[in-house]
């Protein structure tokens, strides 16, 4: 008869998630994993597999938080400009909470250029935020809050780009002062 798991999976994979965060998929060991998930190291294997499965299920867990996140800021905000200017917003506020940065940033510096399955999953969560901004500007433009000279689809592709840029930032500063200028230099493109 088989053995029932004597953890919580998705708060082991939770754990996992930040440990990979904080340290970069080359620099986090089979130990280190054992022990910021406190598990076993054979729980570990067979209910996750190697470390690059690990790795990938991580990554998963957190585009899954970080777009619903996005989702809810984007809902409570009352113009598309303001929805817009939100999810710059959470950026800081996940600055404030959890490890510094983006782990989708990180993985795409660490990862991508030789590891085509992190590669992939980074550009297709990149795409999806890429895609929400394009839908906000799309409706600010419809409704004439945000201006038409450029297409929706290019300043998205700026945006997104600055987007990316600021989670990289919020690893290097802490002058939140600056973090805020730069957001409200970005978002003059919208007028």
């Amino acid at each position: 008869m088989a053995r029932s798991k004597e953890f919580d999976i998705d708060n082991v994979l939770g754990k996992a998630m930040n440990v990979f965060w904080q340290q970069g998929y080359e620099k986090t060991s089979m130990q280190d994993l054992v022990t910021g998930m406190g598990i076993h190291k054979r729980s570990m294997y067979d209910t996750f597999g190697d470390k690059h499965t690990l790795y990938m299920k991580a990554i998963d867990r957190y585009v899954q938080n970080t777009s619903a996140k996005m989702e809810e800021q984007v809902k409570e905000a009352a113009s598309a400009k303001g929805a817009i200017r939100q999810l710059f917003e959470l950026i800081l506020q996940m600055a404030e909470m959890d490890p510094k940065g983006c782990l989708l940033v990180n993985t795409a510096v660490e990862l991508s250029y030789h590891d085509p399955e992190a590669a992939a999953r980074v550009n297709e969560a990149f795409l999806n935020t890429e895609q929400l901004i394009e839908k906000l500007l799309l409706d600010g433009q419809a409704s004439g809050e945000i201006s038409s000279r450029r297409p929706a689809a290019d300043l998205a592709a700026y945006l997104h780009n600055a987007l990316v840029g600021l989670r990289v930032m919020v690893k290097t500063t802490r002058d939140v002062d600056k973090l805020q200028g730069i957001i409200d230099t970005t978002l003059v493109v919208l007028d």
